[in-house]
């Protein structure tokens, strides 16, 4: 063996290098651990606070059978208080709709003396008691009404107390959509000649759509349950101003729980409809872009 080969073979490795970092050994976590954990707390709450208590309204409400459920909803006054519910949440949820809009555009992209103040009324019906809200009404709105407007114990006057306790919706969901809208694409719009209603209709309309549609979708729902803010102006009058909720109220005192349960039972499914109506509606315009 040459001299070369054999200086070759006992040189000695070259140390003089940075070291190299050892070995990684971490231990690998399953990332579905902490989304099991709050998975399942999330479900189990929701389980005991929502979905076991309307079961158990929907298996009392149907207990005795689909025709005892039609008979018990079909009565005259609980359909005649079922109408009225239905018709005022519905001119209710559109009158939101527009108001609401106008409302979130005029505190997001106009600047007055008092708009702090007028932001912070809109959440005014979230904090007060319903039942408060009807007083304040009854006595702004009652037979001694200082602005000599009566509409105590009339229809108007359901349909009043139901927007004073839903306006916020509409508003608080389309609020802040218009407030991330980039502003960029109304500019670019307004440079290439486009007017401000071709503007709000081509660019902020098809934005807005989505939150105005799940704005409206809760307003609805939550003026076919109320009742606080109605059960003072209405007067309670059946076949006139008396609402679903008061109306299950009156069975629930008169020992007619199951009367109650079918009528709260019609106005669940109801609102379950709305709400899925709405989103799938709301879904196709997001697929639309």
């Amino acid at each position: 063996m040459s001299t070369i080969e054999k200086t070759t073979e006992s040189a000695p490795e070259d140390t003089s290098g940075p070291p190299k970092p050892p070995p990684d050994r971490r231990i690998a976590v399953p990332a579905w651990g902490g989304t099991a954990v709050g998975l399942g707390t999330a479900t189990i709450f929701l389980s005991a606070v929502v979905l076991i208590p309307l079961g158990a309204v929907l298996w009392k409400g149907t207990e005795q059978g689909p025709g005892a459920f039609w008979d018990a909803i079909t009565t005259p006054d609980a359909w005649a208080a079922l109408k009225l519910t239905v018709v005022a949440s519905l001119i209710v949820a559109l009158v939101n709709l527009v108001m609401g809009t106008l409302i979130a555009w005029v505190l997001v992209r106009d600047n007055f003396p008092g708009k702090g103040l007028l932001d912070l009324l809109i959440d005014l019906p979230f904090a007060l008691p319903t039942i408060v809200a009807g007083l304040v009404l009854l006595a702004l709105y009652g037979t001694d009404s200082p602005l000599g407007v009566s509409l105590a114990y009339t229809r108007i006057g359901v349909v009043v107390a139901l927007l004073f306790v839903t306006v916020p919706f509409v508003v608080r969901t389309v609020q802040p959509v218009l407030m991330e809208m980039d502003k960029d694409m109304e500019q670019a719009a307004a440079s290439l000649g486009a007017g401000n209603w071709t503007i709000f209709r081509r660019i902020i309309l098809p934005n807005l759509i989505p939150a105005m549609l799940a704005g409206t979708a809760l307003a609805f729902t939550r003026a076919v349950a109320e009742f606080g803010s109605t059960v003072l102006i209405s007067g309670n009058v059946p076949f006139k101003t008396q609402v679903a909720a008061v109306h299950i109220f009156g069975q629930i005192e008169s020992d007619n729980t199951a009367a109650a349960a079918a009528t709260s039972t019609a106005l669940l499914v109801l609102s379950l409809l709305v709400l899925l109506m709405i989103d799938l509606l709301r879904r196709w315009g997001v697929r639309r872009g």
